[in-house]
Parts: C-alpha cells; structure tokens; sequence
C-alpha cells in the first residue's frame, strides 16, 4: 500500500464528509424523540452504505474488503469530521457479523448480512443479573423440543434491546457440564412470543440498557450457531469483534472531539474572567491527556495490524479496553471538574454520539458504562496478569 493510495484515500474520505455529513446533527440529535432517534440512524448508516464506508471490515463478497490502511484512515477522518456514530448499527455489523462470518452456516450468512446491510437492528444477549465479568456462570435455559429450543431465563444490560429485530443469545443447554462446556449459542428472533423487554433508565436520563426476559421463548434448531454445548468457543469469536478496529474508532474519536471539546472548555472565561488553560496546572492535565492519547491511538492501530496478521496475544484485548475506558472516565472527569456547577445544569447531549460530547457531567456518568461493563477494569488487569504476563492465578475459594 503506497504512501499516494493512501493520501487520495484520505482525500477522498474528506470530500465525502463535507458534502455528506449532515452539519446540524449535534443540535437535532439532542432532545430527538425515539422516532427520530432511529430514523436519523437509519438514514446515516444507509449513506454510509452508498459511500462503501458502513462495514469495510467485511469481507468483499459482502460489501466490504476495505484494506487495513485504508480503514485506519476511514476512521480518523470520519472522527476529525466529528461524524454522527452508528449506535444502532454497531452490534449488527461487528459482533453478529463476525460471529455469522466466523460460525453461522451459508444459510444463516445469506439470511442475515443482506439484511444487517438493509438496516436489520441486532442486541447482544450475553450479561445476566447473576452472570456479568462471569459470563459463564449464566443460568438461562434452553431445552430441546422436537424442532426448536425452549428458552427461559433473563438478560440485562442489552444495549439497544427496545429497537432490536434480531438477538444474539447464550443459553444453557446442559445443565450438568462444566459451566463453559454446557452453553449453546443462538440466533433469536425478538419478535417470538414469550419476550419482554424493559429499558433501564440511567442516571443521565438515557435508557439504552435493557432488561430481556424470556419466558418458555422458542427458538428453531436452524437458529443455533455452532455446535450444541460449543456456544462459549463461538462467543469468544463475538467478544472479539470489539477488538481492533472498534477500539481504534472510539479512541480517534476521543482523540478528535473529547479532546477538542477539552480543549474549548479551557479556553472560555470563568466567572471570574480567567480562563483554565492559563493555569499551568491545567495546561500540565491538558499535556498528560494529550500524551495518553497518542499513546492509545498508537496502541490501538498496534493492535489492528497484529489483529489481522494472527499474532494478537491472548490479552491484547485486554489491555486497549483498559487503557480506554480508565482514560476516557478521567478525561471527562476533568472536563466536569472545569465545568464546575454550570456543568451539572447540563442534562442532554446529542443521541447519536459517543461518550465524548462535551457535557461534561453525563460524559462523566456515562464512562462508567466502559470501565464496568464488558469485563470490569478488574477483571482486565486478571486477563493481562495471567494470560498475557502468564503470573499465578488467582487464589479461589475451595479450590
């Protein structure tokens, strides 16, 4: 890949943003109502498609094939043009298509993609009351009737699950193996009966967390992904999809508009007519912030290029979202820190973006989401002590 094809790239991605991307989204997505909030996403995901910018990390007979150089480029600049993210779309075109790519059948493939492309809306059913860092230990059910699996049980935590078509869901199929080994993997149709979904309102006012319960759901046979009892291997190829290039976009986009609005936050008079960036403390913050940054952008593409060459180490993983998720709470942190009372009055922030929005307090509120979900910053330093540095595992009661 030459320097040239990857500078005309990156030409042609910025002509793109400027023509295509719709300058007021901030203002229209703030206050959207849930109507407008799934149109606005729709539309944006469907003119990302047109570009061939929506899923360039599928392979080609899919619409994608995009080379890794040219997907890094992609991103940054979809970032420096401070793009509206594609919320709904996320679960579908990472996770459901790599673990359709990676385990589904050639039915379940020409079933799905097609549609993910046309806008079909997926959520992630992994997390349970009882079952989150320990994924493993979930507790809902699926037997076997005839032609389907009979499901009951609960999930939560599952973003986007009140505009969701199609779930991706772990279930227990046998009870008495060894808690990794007993675990089925399937496609759910969130129309079946017996579903009830309930969003979960947060402190920001947000309610994108849902609880799911299933209650003697049906799921056909055709719908289960890989082998019977094999559904903890095939979500391992799921809970991969957040690596690489995922991670790589939210850290250009912190590294884009979190610092920016940082940095605009700096430069505004206080009531006292001073403004924070002339303190040589916050200016010692701000060199730190941006320091940290180039380093987890660095770490990142690291991570992509290793990703795609199949030299990833066992806690790559582990370590980006670490790094990530701690920086991107202290990031916002500071933010509500310089904001002061007049940040606390501000209750809502565009539907469509991400964790980096400038109202300092929710950003704050909402970095929780990062370093508790998905593998709390705990349980990553576990992953890297023992996986990745091979220390002692932890001690474990009766064990």
């Amino acid at each position: 890949m030459t320097t040239a094809e990857l500078t005309e790239f990156r030409a042609e991605v910025r002509d793109w943003c400027r023509a295509h991307l719709p300058q007021d989204w901030r203002a229209t997505q703030t206050g959207a109502t849930e109507v407008e909030f799934v149109a606005f996403q729709q539309d944006w995901f469907q003119a990302l498609r047109r570009a061939g910018y929506a899923v360039p990390h599928w392979p080609g007979e899919w619409g994608g094939g995009t080379p890794i150089p040219h997907q890094v480029v992609l991103y940054q600049e979809l970032a420096a043009h401070d793009a509206p993210r594609l919320v709904l779309a996320f679960v579908a075109i990472h996770h459901a298509a790599a673990t359709l790519l990676a385990a589904g059948t050639e039915a379940q493939r020409a079933r799905h993609l097609p549609a993910i492309l046309d806008g079909e809306i997926w959520v992630q059913g992994f997390s349970e009351p009882g079952a989150g860092s320990d994924l493993a230990a979930l507790t809902t059910a699926a037997r076997r009737e005839g032609n389907d699996y009979v499901v009951t049980g609960q999930k939560v935590w599952a973003s986007g699950a009140q505009y969701a078509d199609w779930c991706l869901l772990l279930a227990r199929t046998d009870p008495d193996a060894p808690k990794r080994q007993g675990i089925s993997y399937f496609l759910l149709d969130m129309r079946s009966p017996g579903i009830d979904v309930r969003p979960i309102r947060q402190a920001t006012g947000e309610a994108h967390f849902c609880e799911i319960f299933l209650d003697e759901v049906r799921i056909p046979v055709a719908n289960l992904i890989g082998a019977e009892h094999a559904g903890w291997q095939v979500a391992q190829r799921t809970l991969g999809a957040e690596r690489g290039l995922t991670m790589l976009e939210l850290a250009e986009r912190l590294g884009n508009a979190g610092f920016r609005w940082l940095l605009e936050s700096c430069a505004h008079l206080d009531p006292e007519g001073r403004r924070p960036i002339d303190d040589p403390v916050v200016l010692d913050r701000l060199a730190t912030f941006e320091t940290e940054i180039t380093g987890l952008r660095a770490l990142c593409r690291e991570l992509v290029e290793r990703h795609d060459c199949g030299t990833a180490g066992p806690a790559d993983a582990s370590i980006v979202k670490l790094y990530y998720s701690e920086l991107l709470q202290r990031l916002t942190d500071f933010g509500a820190e310089l904001g002061g009372v007049a940040a606390h009055g501000v209750l809502r922030k565009p539907r469509s973006g991400g964790w980096e929005s400038g109202a300092w307090v929710l950003d704050f509120i909402g970095s929780w989401e990062w370093t508790i979900p998905g593998g709390a910053s705990e349980i990553q330093r576990t992953i890297i002590g023992e996986r990745g540095l091979g220390l002692p595992q932890e001690p474990v009661a009766g064990r």
